[in-house]
């Protein structure tokens, strides 16, 4: 215990190696990922916006994908403005409150984003499986119950994952990282991490597997129920109500997956960079993008807002 109390320091930054070291990469990398991080807001503020106005689109469905949009513009927020900012600068380092509120929220809303699509896939279900009972079941208060249930399993795991993760003495304050994440920091710990490792499992079950075993339940019941409807016409409506959704759950929960649960080696630490990359800039981005280009309603409902700033115009 002695010698690791001497390799134990006190930090009041971190310094971020990032993604690379090249300028010119940097600079690259700065115009992509602005790029996609105003499609990101941009889409996500229109689907908010157009649930908002059109009221077709007041369904538990829609009240479902508002709040996903909303968690997608809070965690891409959490990541992109301080990426920006490193990526044109010298001096890459965040202070140690900052790094743990990174980590924090990151942490809350992606796992709020996966309770959501669990809650998501149990609204398909209902819909697909029960329609003539559709709107006694999902009715306002088990919405708004289940959105408040995703948002504080979410944050309440994200608590207690933090302070586990920011009691650990550490040795040195360079994060091979582009950002504050949980294994990236535990690589910077003096003391054995098996503990973590075995916590940060049983985090991503909770947070990854059982919303995913929700889903896959949903979805087992609703392609049974598919497969009884005789028309085409009526299976392609009830595998459209779904494809959407189902295209991004698969994203997300691949991604995760890969990431926390997937054995980890000591070659993995970039590919672990690139994922994380993924899940902090490209999903936010493509999840409005899913929602809105395979939905006709949604379609029908931007289409219609644009012709009344055209008709004003």
């Amino acid at each position: 215990m002695g010698r690791e109390n001497k390799t134990q320091m006190w930090v009041s930054e971190f310094i971020l190696l990032g993604l690379s070291s090249e300028w010119r990469t940097q600079v690259s990398l700065f115009v992509l990922i602005l790029a996609m991080y105003l499609v990101t807001f941009v889409g996500n503020f229109f689907i908010l916006l157009l649930i908002r106005l059109d009221s077709r689109l007041h369904s538990p469905m829609y009240f479902f994908l508002s709040v996903l949009s909303f968690v997608d513009l809070g965690y891409s927020n959490s990541f992109a403005p301080q990426m920006l900012a490193h990526l044109l600068s010298t001096h890459k380092s965040i202070p140690f409150h900052s790094c743990v509120l990174q980590l924090y929220v990151s942490l809350a809303l992606g796992g709020s984003e996966f309770f959501l699509l669990g809650a998501m896939a149990y609204d398909r279900y209902v819909a697909v499986c029960h329609p003539l009972h559709y709107k006694v079941i999902m009715h306002g208060g088990l919405c708004l119950g289940l959105a408040a249930g995703c948002l504080v399993a979410g944050f309440t795991n994200s608590l207690m994952e933090t302070i586990i993760t920011f009691r650990l003495p550490l040795c040195h304050n360079v994060i091979n990282h582009f950002a504050c994440e949980t294994l990236a920091i535990l690589r910077l710990a003096c003391l054995d991490i098996s503990f973590n490792k075995v916590m940060v499992a049983i985090s991503g079950f909770l947070v990854i597997i059982l919303p995913c075993s929700l889903v896959l339940f949903s979805y087992g019941h609703i392609v049974a129920a598919i497969l009884r409807i005789r028309s085409t016409q009526g299976c392609s409506k009830a595998f459209g109500t779904c494809a959407s959704h189902l295209t991004v759950v698969c994203m997300c929960f691949g991604a995760s997956i890969f990431t926390y649960l997937w054995p980890q080696s000591a070659s993995s630490v970039e590919e672990e960079k690139m994922v994380a990359l993924f899940y902090a800039v490209v999903a936010p981005m493509l999840n409005p993008l899913i929602y809105s280009l395979r939905n006709k309603e949604v379609m029908t409902a931007l289409q219609k807002v644009l012709d009344k700033f055209r008709d004003k115009g």
